[in-house]
């Protein structure tokens, strides 16, 4: 995922996800949201395990 930072006008910032936009009012916002989006896409995540269903007997 690419993850871009842009300031639009004096006090509105740009976090864009790939075709995703989302508007801060500061590039501190933006800032910490980008940090965090980044902390969760680099998190430990685990795949469920899916058990097939017993066969009806």
């Amino acid at each position: 995922m690419k993850i871009l930072i842009k300031e639009l006008a004096k006090s509105q910032w740009q976090v864009r996800l790939d075709q995703h936009a989302v508007t801060f009012r500061s590039e501190a916002e933006a800032r910490a949201f980008t940090r965090t989006l980044e902390a969760r896409i680099q998190a430990p995540h685990q795949i469920p395990i899916l058990h097939p269903q017993r066969a009806a007997g």
